[in-house]
């Protein structure tokens, strides 16, 4: 492997002689084959030879056409497409000595000694099981005379990776299993289109999830739309919930809300272990209450449809990571999973993971409800805090009453998840016994005194909007400075959180500048990174971007379908993000794209060329389609009409070439369950560090607060959500170019580029280490795991 200044690049990297076994187990999930053609392409790009394993392990123990060479094209137009292409199944015939015995003849046959398993814990348990039998299978085989000594010393050694595939996320060790995310894409959809019914005859709906052991998809669908109720195995509900829930309902209903949604996981229990099932719910409703309800199971709807843009990412990343981990395996490495954590993909021991996710059960079944949470990890127990902490207003006299007051607003252009962010720090600052004040317009409406008041009820149903309900401009403070401070003086705001993208950030370093003449603003001051363009220094990942991304990919996916029947054609795409190529490269690597040209990464004429002659070679491979996706400020003089333009030109006679400028509909649309989510949990977060600063700074009867760390971003940075000190993060930006200065998805690109057949350098100095699962009790002062 090539080594430069302690990076690691994988180019000495080969995969020459080696056979790789793809196959997928289990219960299917969105974003398998993303997965499978990860492997693939990875494997083959390396020199590997790599097998399609139908049926997952009865095609194994099955042998014969189950077990096929993949080839490059095999798996084009796969990514998009939901379930799994080449079959799962489940095999009782594995779990037998009889039928481990015929899988391991089965891949000797054709040289496979790398096995890489998409599935759930049961899946990868039986796969361990096969790696350890390997050796006495393999000796087995000889003394039967199936198979000589030399095959036996050959192939000596399985190697074995696991990728975690299931909608319920019920896996221990990583952030976010394949499909998870997808499958509450499905849900949201529905309940979206519930809530608009629920509201037009004022009924109550009861919606059943999936999720037999773990409540993953309930609890976050139910934060994600505001839920009044929801029912998971991990944390039963108090005796005498019923009562209680009704109550909730009833008090919902008197103030004026017109419908009500329970969300009731399909492995709900109550403290005895005994069955909730929603038609209990239902009747419960109708009995105390009296109120039209009905139920809604959604079943395998879940499991269905086109894979998210976040699974597609997850997938590839994981397909890639499991090649490298395959090719970097000795014959003592033990059997890992690839997954992820905050942003960054890990490799843990299989059988640890499998072994803390069945620690959850027991702790479950021996009615050990808040070890269970615990023990499904940082993510979950956040996002189970956070929705106890919206969803259950206390009593005026449980409030604590601190008489401070703080205002929000949303700053630049709008993004999806917006509106989550505000009824998030709304809510919360209501629990901490703040005054919470809502300012229309961004600064504009600060200066003008746009400010009112806000309640609980007011920010209800605000969740699932898209935009900004408060209204938003890219208006800059500075020019209104001391009628702003006079507006801050006249509502005595002691905080101030802000919503918004790289204009937020210039607000904020304007404000703290105007510290020194004005004591106004002198007061915690906090922003949550919120634009499409994920352009904010200090945070990974921004609030509004995932939902962007979504709209491309699924924009991307009904263009390349425009094309299949007619003859071969390219596709040229431009998306927003300013000279941020962030939407153009990891909406690029979602889609399938061949080529992203963007700011970061300067492109000439040669490689414009070199681009359409690599197109020309796919078109005779018979691929009919190509995608090339262009950031609308990548270059001055290379405009999407000029690069359309030459495609066209250049490829004459090999393909056409249409054009498309998305525009804003990459703006618009409800919010997608990630930025739900990420803008509920980081403004409740916002909302917490506020409360403590205000503690802090109150000094006779004022607040007064100055020093650098006052004044902070709160982002996500590799696995932690962090406060940064706002002054800090000038050294980190660009602001010629409104853009940090570092960007970690510059890293993805080559990942891109190889799956799209291209020779790149890769640098893959975060890989290799084999990680362990531990149980550590997150400080105050670290942040929760990314959704």
């Amino acid at each position: 492997m090539a080594q430069t200044d302690n990076k690691k690049f994988f180019e000495n990297l080969t995969g020459a002689g080696k056979a790789i076994a793809v196959l997928t187990s289990g219960g299917d999930a969105q974003g398998m084959n993303a997965a499978v053609r990860a492997v693939v392409r990875m494997g083959i790009y390396v020199g590997a030879k790599v097998y399609f394993v139908h049926e997952g392990y009865q095609g194994m123990v099955d042998g014969g056409d189950n077990i096929k060479e993949a080839t490059w094209e095999s798996v084009s137009s796969m990514l998009q497409m939901g379930g799994t292409v080449i079959g799962s199944a489940r095999c009782k015939d594995f779990r037998t000595h009889e039928g481990r015995l015929k899988a391991a003849h089965n891949l000797v046959q054709r040289g496979i000694t790398n096995l890489c398993v998409i599935g759930g814990d049961g899946s990868l348990t039986g796969a361990n099981l096969f790696r350890e039998e390997w050796s006495g299978l393999l000796a087995e085989l000889v003394q039967q005379s199936l198979i000589d000594e030399e095959a036996a010393q050959k192939y000596s050694a399985l190697h074995i990776v696991g990728m975690v595939g299931s909608i319920d996320n019920d896996f221990c060790g990583t952030d976010m299993t394949i499909g998870t995310d997808s499958a509450l894409h499905r849900i949201i959809e529905v309940v979206d289109a519930i809530m608009t019914t629920a509201q037009s005859h004022q009924r109550t709906f009861v919606l059943e999830v999936m999720g037999r052991h773990c409540g993953y998809l309930a609890l976050v669908s139910a934060l994600a739309c505001g839920a009044d109720w929801v029912l998971i195995p991990e944390m039963p509900p108090e005796d005498g919930w019923e009562e209680k829930m009704c109550q909730k309902l009833s008090a919902k209903r008197a103030g004026m809300k017109r419908l009500n949604i329970i969300i009731v996981a399909e492995g709900a229990i109550d403290r005895n272990n005994k069955a909730i099932t929603s038609e209990h719910v239902k009747n419960l409703v109708v009995q105390c209450l009296g109120f039209d309800t009905r139920v809604t199971i959604l079943g395998h709807v879940q499991r269905g449809g086109t894979p998210s843009a976040f699974d597609r990412i997850l997938a590839s990343r994981m397909g890639v990571e499991a090649v490298l981990a395959l090719l970097e395996t000795t014959a003592n490495t033990a059997a890992c999973v690839v997954s992820l954590r905050g942003n960054q993909s890990v490799r843990l021991p299989l059988m640890e993971c499998v072994q803390m996710t069945q620690e959850v059960q027991k702790a479950m079944d021996e009615k050990r409800f808040e070890e269970a949470v615990r023990l499904r990890g940082r993510s979950f127990e956040n996002n189970l805090k956070t929705y106890k902490l919206l969803a259950h207003r206390k009593p005026e006299s449980e409030l604590p009453h601190s008489n401070f007051n703080v205002a929000v607003l949303n700053v630049g252009a709008p993004a999806a998840g917006m509106n989550a962010a505000v009824r998030s720090a709304v809510r919360v600052g209501i629990s901490e016994g703040h005054k919470m004040f809502a300012v229309s317009d961004g600064f504009e409406g600060f200066y003008k005194g746009q400010i009112k008041e806000v309640n609980w009820a007011d920010v209800g149903g605000w969740t699932g909007q898209g935009g900004s309900l408060l209204g938003t401009k890219r208006t800059l403070p500075a020019k209104h400075i001391e009628k702003i401070a006079e507006q801050m003086r006249q509502y005595n705001i002691n905080a101030l959180l802000m919503i918004g993208g790289f204009e937020a950030l210039e607000c904020l370093l304007q404000l703290c500048e105007a510290r020194s003449s004005y004591e106004e603003f002198c007061v915690p001051l906090c922003m949550l990174p919120a634009t499409i363009s994920n352009n904010v220094p200090g945070t990974d990942l921004s609030i509004g971007a995932d939902t962007a991304l979504n709209a491309i990919v699924e924009t991307c996916d009904r263009i390349k379908q425009s094309a299949s029947g007619t003859k071969r054609r390219v596709f040229i795409i431009e998306t927003m993000g300013g000279y941020c190529g962030y939407l153009a490269s990891v909406g690029g690597l979602a889609a399938g794209a061949d080529a992203a040209y963007i700011f970061e990464e300067p492109f000439d004429i040669r490689d414009l060329q070199s681009n359409v002659e690599h197109l020309t070679e796919k078109m005779k491979t018979g691929i009919q389609r190509g995608l090339i996706l262009r950031n609308e400020n990548s270059n001055e003089n290379y405009t999407t009409d000029f690069i359309y333009q030459l495609y066209s030109e250049e490829g004459r006679g090999v393909f056409d070439c249409r054009k498309n400028v998305l525009g804003h509909m990459q703006q618009g649309g409800s919010p997608s369950p990630f930025d739900r989510n990420f803008g509920t949990k980081i403004a409740a977060k916002a909302m917490q560090w506020i409360t403590k600063k205000l503690s802090e700074s109150y000094r006779q009867g004022r607040v007064f607060a100055n020093t650098e760390d006052s004044a902070c971003l709160l982002g996500m940075r590799r696995r932690a959500m962090v406060f940064q000190p706002v002054v800090q993060l000038k050294d980190e930006t660009d602001f010629i170019h409104r853009t940090p200065k570092e960007q970690w998805w510059l890293k993805l690109r080559p990942l891109m580029k190889i799956l799209a057949k291209y020779k790149t350098s890769y640098d893959v100095s975060d890989s290799g280490q084999l990680e362990h699962v531990v149980l550590s009790r997150p400080k105050e002062s670290e942040a929760m795991a990314a959704i």
